[in-house]
């Protein structure tokens, strides 16, 4: 069987990382530090998917960087410049960094440890210029990673979509309550699911690509459809198992029509409450029912009410996107 080969693609992050290598590499030598080939390698090294990682990648780094010549000083001078001594010394630098939590700067850290047992002396100059070469690599993997692609449309792009499911959704809730058989497969539900996941994760990169922001508004949108959606599924298997289809149907469905229709990112949610409870009222003055399957359909249909009461509570308690698609209202 021949092997699958991914599409050949150049994204932002290698197009980054080989702008930064090349500029800590300039620098490095304009600056004539001795092994200046190494600040490509620590700028290889904070290279993140996001500018919250490199900040926290670059100060894990730096700080791992220094507990190594700490180490380096104490072994490398203190007993010898050996390969033994460098076995010894990383048997016992390793665990520091694990306890400290700055394990992910172990491989920069070495970089920095080779470069003095290869001076075979630690000397000012060499600590100066392995600071320097420190300041040049993570300095220009922080600078070339303060940009980051916006990812606001594709946010859009998964509300939009997720809101066209939901009017989808609805609107075949309301007509399975008026015929009592539908030929809807329920893939939207699937598909939603699926929607909410990338997206949040999607939310959660846009987070990290913002150092001085606590919040995303998108982020909360998606965990609130995500909430509402646990609830979609809740009433499906009570519409299903209805025995009978009552009048009481009829009426709910009028209801998720309308809802179907005004599915979008605005909080109107206090406008469909209201609009609920009047279905209640009503639910409450219909005739009762005559025969035990109409009542078990009734008594199913009030926790339909119940539920989408709860539905739009958690819309309520959502701010809102200031402008909603004009298509879906």
């Amino acid at each position: 069987m021949p092997m699958k080969l991914k599409k050949y693609r150049i994204g932002y992050r290698t197009m980054k990382t080989a702008a930064g290598v090349a500029i800590a590499i300039s620098l490095a030598q304009l600056l004539q530090l001795d092994y200046y080939v190494s600040a490509g390698i620590l700028t290889i090294l904070c290279i993140q998917p996001t500018k919250k990682k490199s900040i926290r990648a670059a100060f894990s780094r730096l700080v791992a960087s220094l507990i190594a010549i700490a180490y380096a000083f104490l072994f490398f001078e203190g007993i010898a410049y050996h390969p033994l001594t460098i076995g010894i010394m990383i048997l016992l630098f390793i665990p520091t960094l694990v306890t400290l939590r700055f394990a992910d700067g172990f491989v920069s850290s070495s970089v920095i440890l080779l470069h003095i047992y290869d001076s075979q002396n630690l000397t000012l100059d060499l600590f100066v210029n392995e600071l320097s070469l420190m300041a040049v690599g993570f300095g220009t993997a922080l600078a070339v990673n303060m940009y980051m692609p916006s990812i606001e449309k594709k946010l859009d792009d998964y509300r939009y979509q997720i809101e066209v499911m939901y009017s989808s959704i609805f609107s075949e809730i309301a007509n399975y309550l008026r015929q009592g058989e539908s030929d809807w497969t329920g893939k939207e539900l699937m598909e939603s699911t699926e929607l909410l996941k990338n997206a949040k994760a999607l939310a959660y990169q846009d987070v990290e690509n913002h150092v001085t922001r606590l919040e995303n508004k998108y982020y909360h949108y998606f965990d609130m459809r995500e909430q509402q959606l646990e609830i979609i599924e809740r009433i499906l298997p009570k519409i299903t198992a209805l025995p009978v289809i009552v009048g009481h149907s009829h009426l709910i469905a009028d209801f998720l029509e309308d809802l179907a229709s005004h599915v979008h990112s605005g909080n109107t949610a206090y406008r469909y409450i209201g609009k609920l409870q009047a279905v209640k009222d009503e639910f409450a003055d219909m005739p009762l029912p005559d025969t035990h399957d109409k009542f078990l359909a009734m008594a199913a249909l009030y926790q339909v009410i119940e539920e989408m009461d709860a539905y739009l509570e958690i819309k309520s308690s959502y701010k809102g996107f200031k402008s909603a698609k004009p298509a879906i209202a």
